[in-house]
C-alpha cells in the first residue's frame, strides 16, 4: 500500500519511463500513436504502473482467484513468438536502429529461381494447385531464403485467395495469368453470390482458408528444422484490390471496370469492401496466430483507382484493417503497399501502419518529407537491374543499391522492390543485389558514428 501511494506521487516523471528496452516495444509504439493529451497520458501511465504494481503485490499472487471469461480479454490468448536469431526486419519495422539495412524482396520465391520450376514440374502442378497443399507451400517460401541472405521469408501464396473463400472462381489456364472466369455480373449478384459480413469469423477463415493458415505452419516447422531464424511475413491483398478482380477487372482488359463500379453501385461497393476488410482482418490474425512474425497489406491495383474514389473506398478499409491488426497484435509489424497509388503515401503514412512501401514511381529525394518520422520505409528498387542485358552486372547491381541507400538511408528503410520480381531476374543479380545491401548500409552506418 505505502509503495502503491508513493509511486503515485512519481507517475508525472514516470510518463516518460516507457522506451523501448531490447524486444519489448508494444507499449511505447502503442503510446507514441494514440496522440493522448497530457491528462489521458497521464491516467494510461498510472494504469500501467498501477497494474504492474499489482503483479509484484502478494495478495495478487497465485492464491488470487483467476480472471473470469469475462474479465480475460480475446486478446490475452495470443502470445508473441519468440523473436528470431535475425530480428533486423522488425526492429526495421518498428524504427530502433540497426547495424545494417535488412532486405527482403516482392516474390521472392517463384518462377527467377531454377529450383522452383523443377520443384513445379516434379509435383506437376500448377501454381494455384500448389496453393492448395500446405507442405508445397512450405516448399517454395523456402527456396529463397536458402539461397540468398534474406532477411525475412514472406508465405507462398496468391493475393486473389480471399475471393477463392467467397466463392469466386479462379484459373489459370496458362500463357494469359490468373483468369476470373465468372465475375461478379451485376450489384444484385453482391448478396445472392457473397456471404454476409456477419460470417466473415475466424471459423469462416478456418473452412475457407484453413490450407493457408496450414501452410503457415509448415513454413515455421521447416524454418526450425534447418535453423533459420528470420521473420516470416505473412500478407494479404486489400479490399480495393479483390474488389477489383471481382468484378471481373484485370491487368489487361477491363480496366476501369472497378471504379464503375463504385460509382454506379456505392451501396453493393460499400457492403463487398466492408465484407472483405472483415475477411482480411480475420485472415491476416490466423497467420500471425499460425507463427507469422509481420505482416504485408497488398493494395495492388492502386493504378486501377483515382485519388478521390481512392481516399471514399479504398482508404477507410485499409485505415480499420491496419487498426484492428495492431490493437489485436501491437507487438506485430504491419506494413502496407498503395502500388500506383503513392498519392496516398502520405495520409497512409499517419494511420497505424508500422511501414509505408514506396513503388518505383516515387521521387527518393521526397520520400523522407512524405513519411516525416512516423513510419520505416520500404522500397524502391528497380527490378529491371537485376535483368541481364548485356548491361547489368554484379558491379552496376552494387552502385544502384549504394545509390538507392544513398538517397533513402539505411536507416528506418527496408530494401525492397518497387515491383515484384518478374522470372527474368538473374539469381546471380539478385545475390549481388542481396549482398550489396547488407555490406554497403553497415559500412554506411560505422561510417556515421
Amino acid at each position: 500500500m505505502y509503495l502503491k501511494t508513493a509511486l503515485l506521487f512519481l507517475i508525472p516523471s514516470l510518463a516518460g519511463a516507457f522506451a523501448p528496452v531490447g524486444g519489448s516495444f508494444g507499449v511505447s509504439r502503442e503510446l507514441s500513436k494514440m496522440h493522448l493529451n497530457s491528462e489521458e497520458d497521464l491516467e494510461l501511465t498510472r494504469k500501467i504502473i498501477m497494474g504492474y504494481i499489482d503483479s509484484m503485490d502478494p495478495s495478487t499472487g497465485s492464491d488470487a482467484a483467476p480472471a473470469t471469461s469475462e474479465e480475460t480479454s480475446s486478446e490475452s490468448s495470443y502470445s508473441m513468438p519468440e523473436a528470431p536469431k535475425n530480428d533486423l526486419m522488425i526492429r526495421a519495422a518498428l524504427g530502433q536502429t540497426v547495424e545494417r539495412t535488412p532486405i527482403w524482396l516482392f516474390r521472392q520465391a517463384g518462377r527467377h529461381l531454377p529450383e522452383y520450376r523443377a520443384y513445379k514440374e516434379e509435383t506437376g502442378h500448377n501454381f494455384l494447385e500448389m496453393l492448395a497443399v500446405p507442405e508445397e507451400v512450405a516448399e517454395c517460401t523456402m527456396q529463397p531464403i536458402r539461397r540468398y541472405d534474406l532477411d525475412a521469408a514472406i508465405l507462398f501464396s496468391d493475393i486473389l485467395v480471399i475471393a477463392e473463400a467467397l466463392g469466386i472462381d479462379v484459373t489459370m489456364p496458362g500463357g494469359v495469368g490468373i483468369q476470373v472466369p465468372n465475375p461478379l455480373a451485376s450489384a444484385e449478384e453482391v448478396e445472392a453470390r457473397i456471404a454476409p459480413t456477419s460470417e466473415m469469423t475466424p471459423a469462416f477463415v478456418d473452412a475457407k482458408l484453413g490450407h493457408v493458415i496450414e501452410g503457415v505452419k509448415k513454413i515455421r516447422e521447416k524454418m526450425a528444422k534447418e535453423d533459420i531464424s528470420i521473420p516470416l511475413i505473412g500478407f494479404s491483398a486489400a479490399p480495393w484490390t479483390l474488389l477489383f478482380y471481382m468484378v471481373g477487372g484485370s491487368s489487361k482488359k477491363n480496366q476501369d471496370i472497378g471504379m464503375k463500379w463504385l460509382r454506379e453501385h456505392p451501396e453493393e461497393s460499400s457492403r463487398l469492401l466492408e465484407t472483405l476488410t472483415k475477411l482480411v482482418i480475420e485472415y491476416m490474425s490466423a497467420q500471425v496466430e499460425a507463427g507469422a512474425h509481420m505482416l504485408q497489406v497488398f493494395e495492388a491495383m492502386g493504378m486501377m483507382i483515382d485519388e478521390p474514389l481512392f481516399e471514399e473506398f479504398a482508404m477507410p478499409c485499409l485505415k480499420e484493417i491496419g487498426s484492428e491488426l495492431k490493437a489485436r497484435f501491437p507487438d506485430v509489424p504491419v506494413m502496407v503497399f498503395a502500388r500506383g497509388a503513392s498519392f496516398a503515401n502520405e495520409d497512409l503514412s499517419k494511420l497505424s501502419f508500422d511501414v509505408v512501401t514506396i513503388d518505383g514511381s516515387v521521387d527518393r529525394s521526397t520520400a523522407r518529407d512524405m513519411s516525416g518520422d512516423r513510419v520505416t520505409l520500404q522500397g524502391n528498387y528497380d527490378p529491371r537491374e537485376l535483368i541481364e542485358d548485356g548491361t547489368k552486372t554484379p558491379e552496376t547491381v552494387r552502385q544502384t543499391a549504394k545509390e538507392m541507400l544513398e538517397a533513402l538511408g539505411p536507416q528506418r528503410l527496408i530494401a525492397n522492390l518497387g515491383e515484384g520480381l518478374g522470372g527474368k531476374e538473374s539469381p546471380a543479380l539478385v545475390t549481388a543485389f542481396v549482398d550489396a545491401i547488407h555490406e554497403e548500409s553497415e559500412a554506411m552506418i560505422k561510417a556515421s558514428k
